[in-house]
């Protein structure tokens, strides 16, 4: 049966179950965007091809279903590559729909003409290319399975654009078969090694265990277990919810020098890590200031990962949750006895977080914690809140607590500004039951805020909260103590209630403390109505947090002796003479 290439190509999304599609038509995919107009997919026009694949980041990291990104040859590849390079990095699968010149009239100098292949290959999973119609189906197909299995990441697959341009004689599968990857292509764990892990957890007296997302889908397994061994349990930031954030066990994301004192205490008194899903990246260990208990076991589907930044006893390769299911079959289900105490210290040691980040409430700005507490109380434990890049981030990742994975949503290893809002709205058109919350710094928001105007179009009901210091503050906190001078950190002064208008979507403001919580509830009730709300946040960034705070110490004290001397000098002399 003869059909043109847009037709199969639409065909191979819609039996892998891409539902989202983001980019920005051209003239070289056409014929894909006509077969698209009578497809289950939907497309979403951005303002920003960075943004496009910012949303299909969003999508899957809220839902799981991944999600596709549409672009034109060249400059529609180049302006995504920031979205699919943080995909890369915090190993978010993607499918990005590439178009390419045409390659049937062996004409030099096309336009759009750069080699896009060379240009991507180093952000994404795998590249691909077919040369003809009848590899199209196949290849999309294929290349989404790349991007699910193992350690999952974005996929390219170039499409000549002549290959949309005409029809191809064809036969597809009637019935579509399952997307994503089987129960049989999952990596279980070695035998006798986990018979020796299991051995090691049994002998040790106080396990800790660190989590990752990786073990995103196999949360109930993760608290079987910390509940079994009676483990106190940390994660990485995008592993939070993957326990319970109110757990009696849950530590903290992070145990090193980037957490509180009582965090550090109690995994310093452990006698084994079990670290599951996670790769001990730079930002999640707050630059490697992070000692594993020893023994250290390490889990994870990617071979590369094991024993990279921390020597492993025991390294595994294995999906994590058939890891834990196989790992409980041996332990048994006899619990520990709860240790009272353990739990006692975690419980006040949280307790007395609250207590210092809450102490200077009712001050001339927003207080962070009381903002995000207040957020949490007014949109439910169930919301899912993205970040961007900087403080935003690190707040995020203290104050907010979780009790399911999903839930949080931060550029976290490429660390790329412009990324709350576009995922935002992923995350919302993904999860369109659940509320959704950017926070998004003043300076990452001139990055990406125009995607408000896709947000006002479709319909999509996310609450952009911009927290307005008029500085890039993560920046401006390392300038203060690193030269003692601020240098090019001040954001230009801009009119966000002026924004708001031009964009065609309601405007509130945060002045104060006792401000937040009925105007979040007045976003929560627009946004309930498909209606995306702008919220001015004046925020109060005077107290650093323990992330900043860990990572300023542990940064200065791996430089050499002189080093150090000399930066701690700098920045007395200038503190003295202004």
């Amino acid at each position: 049966m003869k059909r043109t290439g847009g037709a199969i190509v639409v065909r191979a999304l819609e039996d892998e179950g891409i539902g989202l599609a983001f980019g920005i038509p051209g003239t070289h995919n056409i014929e894909l965007y006509d077969a698209l107009a009578k497809s289950t997919v939907r497309t979403v026009l951005v303002t920003d091809e960075q943004s496009a694949s910012f949303m299909a980041d969003g999508a899957w990291r809220a839902s799981g279903d991944m999600a596709c990104v549409n672009l034109v040859p060249g400059a529609g590849l180049t302006h995504a590559m920031s979205g699919i390079a943080e995909a890369f990095l915090d190993q978010v699968p993607m499918l990005v729909l590439g178009c390419g010149i045409r390659r049937d009239t062996r004409r030099a100098f096309q336009l759009h003409d750069v080699d896009q292949m060379a240009m991507v290959a180093p952000v994404a999973k795998a590249t691909f290319r077919p040369e003809d119609g009848s590899e199209l189906y196949g290849t999309i197909r294929r290349a989404c399975a790349v991007a699910r299995e193992g350690a999952p990441g974005p996929v390219f697959v170039e499409v000549p654009s002549n290959l949309y341009l005409f029809t191809h004689d064809v036969e597809l599968p009637p019935v579509p078969d399952e997307a994503g990857p089987t129960a049989s292509d999952v990596p279980t764990p070695d035998e006798a090694l986990l018979v020796r892990a299991a051995k090691l957890i049994g002998e040790a007296s106080r396990p800790l265990l660190y989590v990752g997302a990786g073990a995103a889908n196999a949360a109930e397994d993760v608290r079987a277990l910390a509940e079994l061994l009676e483990a106190p349990v940390s994660t990485t930031f995008q592993g939070k919810g993957v326990i319970s954030e109110e757990h009696p066990l849950y530590l903290w994301p992070g145990f090193g020098e980037s957490a509180p004192r009582f965090v550090r205490e109690v995994a310093a008194e452990c006698d084994l890590t079990l670290a599951i899903g996670c790769r001990f990246g730079e930002v999640g260990t707050g630059s490697y200031a992070m000692e594993p208990p020893t023994p250290l076991i390490h889990v994870d589907i990617d071979p590369d990962v094991l024993g990279r930044n921390f020597p492993a006893d025991i390294a595994l390769v294995s999906d994590a949750g058939a890891f834990l299911r196989a790992l409980l079959g041996i332990l048994g289900d006899e619990p520990r006895d709860e240790d009272t105490e353990l739990r006692e210290r975690i419980r006040s040691g949280h307790t007395r977080v609250w207590r210092e980040w809450l102490e200077h409430v009712g001050g001339e700005r927003v207080t962070p914690a009381h903002l995000l507490r207040s957020a949490q109380r007014v949109f439910g434990t169930d919301a899912v809140f993205t970040t961007d890049s900087g403080n935003g981030t690190f707040l995020g990742v203290e104050c907010l607590r979780f009790e399911a994975p999903r839930r949080f949503l931060a550029p976290v290893d490429y660390s790329c500004m412009g990324y709350a809002v576009p995922a935002a709205l992923g995350a919302k058109l993904a999860r369109p039951d659940l509320p959704v919350v950017a926070l998004a710094g003043d300076g990452a928001f001139l990055m990406t805020g125009l995607e408000l105007l896709t947000a006002s179009s479709e319909g999509i009901g996310v609450v952009v909260l911009v927290l307005r210091d008029r500085e890039l503050a993560q920046i401006a906190q390392f300038q203060d103590t690193a030269t003692s001078r601020r240098v090019n950190s001040r954001v230009h002064d801009y009119d966000l209630h002026a924004f708001a208008e031009g964009m065609g979507v309601p405007f509130l403001t945060i002045g104060a403390d006792e401000e937040a919580e009925s105007t979040l509830r007045e976003a929560e009730r627009l946004a309930d109505d498909g209606t995306p709300v702008l919220v001015e946040v004046t925020i109060d960034y005077a107290r650093r947090t323990y992330f900043t705070e860990g990572v300023l110490k542990s940064t200065l004290h791996r430089l050499p002796f002189k080093d150090q001397v000399r930066f701690v000098g700098r920045a007395m002399a200038r503190k003295i003479t202004g």
